[in-house]
């Protein structure tokens, strides 16, 4: 969702004072890109099911939107839009249907009422100045992707309610403690990297399989050892000493512990499954250490990094792990054939 914004065929940046020629039996509006001030040139047809208003300067909601009531996407991601803007939102009882809101990069300030959507699968208010998840109960159960990342959260709440929850990204907040999360059984991607977060707390969570702590205050690694479904783990720049809480991770695949305090590689001989493991930027000594530590994935290993460690030194460096691992297709940046 990051990458960046493609025009689409036929978009014209000085649309503004211009007709915007649209199909009149096509039930999807891609206007992205077009850099609209308002809607007014633009007509709006009562079959539309999808609405994208991508990276647009609107600062306001056009109220035609209200009477599409067979709107099931509507995308305002980078906006001017603000509260003020969006109020009008809980009205709008005509696209109480719509499955897809996003919000994403405009300047919402809190989470929007958002209680008249009862069939909401994904909502994205990302990269907002949103400082409390204050308003997420009024979101209905159905939800099944989350998206509040950028913002100034400080405490996870509110959500409890989000049992169908698949996907929750928290990264880039002020988040200290991983809470209230317990409720959310059927989650499998959890992303809270860049937070102030000390302790891993799952609340029981077993079923998630891509796990993201990155850039957080982490000194160890507890607290993984029921999250038996995982299969990526990204711990990158924290302050961990030690490798301990894999060893029941059998079907890790992705490992990312790199820029953090490690000497020795440890607790991961049972990982059979792994196929991606980056170490980089540590104080690991040992390279025949390593090779022995990932012994059990030798076969599956295609992907290694370890430079920047005192063990990236040796003279055989390379040649040893293209050796060790027969699968091998990339030592650091270094890209084989």
């Amino acid at each position: 969702m990051d990458g960046e914004t493609q025009s689409p065929r036929g978009s014209n940046p000085e649309a503004d004072d211009q007709t915007v020629e649209i199909d009149p039996s096509s039930t999807v509006l891609d206007l992205t890109s077009f850099q609209l001030h308002d809607l007014n040139s633009v007509e709006l047809s009562p079959s539309l099911t999808e609405l994208d208003l991508t990276a647009n300067r609107l600062s306001s909601l056009d109220p035609r939107i209200a009477h599409l009531s067979n709107l099931k996407k509507l995308s305002l991601r980078q906006n001017l839009i603000d509260d003020a803007a969006i109020e009008p939102f809980s009205r709008w009882d005509s696209i109480s249907g719509l499955q897809e809101l996003v919000l994403r990069d405009n300047k919402l300030k809190k989470i929007p009422d958002s209680g008249i959507f009862k069939n909401l699968l994904v909502f994205d208010v990302s990269f907002n100045e949103i400082t409390s998840l204050h308003g997420l109960s009024k979101v209905s159960n159905t939800l099944k992707e989350l998206y509040v990342s950028k913002n100034e959260a400080t405490k996870i709440e509110e959500i409890d309610h989000l049992y169908q929850l698949r996907i929750l990204e928290l990264g880039s907040n002020r988040l200290r403690v991983m809470e209230n999360m317990g409720n959310l059984t059927s989650l499998q991607e959890l992303w809270m990297g860049r937070n102030r977060i000390k302790v891993v707390n799952l609340c029981g969570l077993k079923c998630i399989k891509k796990l993201s702590l990155q850039s957080n205050r982490l000194t160890s690694m507890k607290g993984f050892e029921e999250c038996v479904a995982l299969e990526e783990l990204y711990l990158s720049h924290n302050g961990i000493a030690k490798m301990d809480g894999l060893s029941t991770l059998a079907n890790l695949r992705v490992l990312d512990v790199s820029s953090n305090k490690l000497t020795s590689v440890d607790d991961i001989q049972n990982l059979t499954q792994l196929e991606d493991l980056w170490l980089n930027d540590n104080q690991i000594e040992s390279l025949k250490g390593v090779a022995e530590a990932v012994v059990s994935s030798r076969e599956k290993l295609t992907t290694i990094y370890l430079e920047n460690n005192p063990c990236a030194k040796s003279t055989n460096y390379t040649a040893f792990l293209r050796e060790f691992f027969p699968n091998i297709g990339q030592i650091d940046s270094n890209v084989f054939a």
